[in-house]
């Protein structure tokens, strides 16, 4: 299983812009169509890493907790899914469905959305304020397959109940650790 950490975006950074195909509800979506009134979490994540199957069950929590907080909460896959036929956006649409994906899942087909967020592993977490900069990027919490630890997404959460509270989050960020993106040609 390789362990790919995250690229580390620096802070302050506004988000790329981005229009996306959703597998949830099959529309085009945007970024300004999804935003939180009150901030955005963007996840890069696919079908079949073994570190998003682990984080899975958090991530229909987050759904379900905070977007009713006014966060905005959305799901990319950028994998090649020629090689990787697993991470199909028809599958996408079925995992949405059996993980309780209470948030778009959309397909990044030219890659260029993972790209301009310098997205590397699955799964790589970005919050960012109603302004849409980043404040947060990095992991969900210290839990891996097979370590022993309990998921909690408490990094993420931290920094998401901070924002909310209009607290500074601590600029002292763990990269996230995932399979790489499955890049076309790469």
């Amino acid at each position: 299983m390789a362990r790919t950490p995250s690229n580390m975006l620096p802070l302050g950074t506004k988000a790329p812009n981005f229009s996306l195909f959703d597998t949830v509800s099959g529309q085009t979506l945007s970024l300004q169509e999804l935003k939180g009134e009150k901030g955005t979490v963007i996840m890069f994540i696919c079908n079949h890493c073994p570190f998003v199957l682990h984080v899975n069950p958090e991530l229909a929590k987050l759904g379900h907790e905070y977007q009713k907080k006014g966060i905005g909460i959305i799901a990319i896959s950028s994998n090649d899914v020629e090689n990787y036929p697993q991470d199909a956006p028809h599958l996408m649409t079925k995992v949405a469905k059996n993980e309780d994906y209470t948030f778009p899942y959309l397909y990044d087909e030219s890659q260029e959305v993972a790209k301009s967020y310098d997205a590397a592993c699955t799964p790589d977490f970005y919050l960012f304020d109603k302004n849409l900069e980043l404040r947060y990027r990095g992991q969900l919490d210290d839990s891996r397959p097979g370590n022993g630890i309990a998921l909690s997404g408490k990094d993420l959460r931290n920094a998401i109940d901070n924002l909310l509270a209009g607290l500074k989050i601590s600029e002292i960020q763990k990269p996230s650790i995932g399979c790489n993106i499955k890049w076309v040609n790469g």
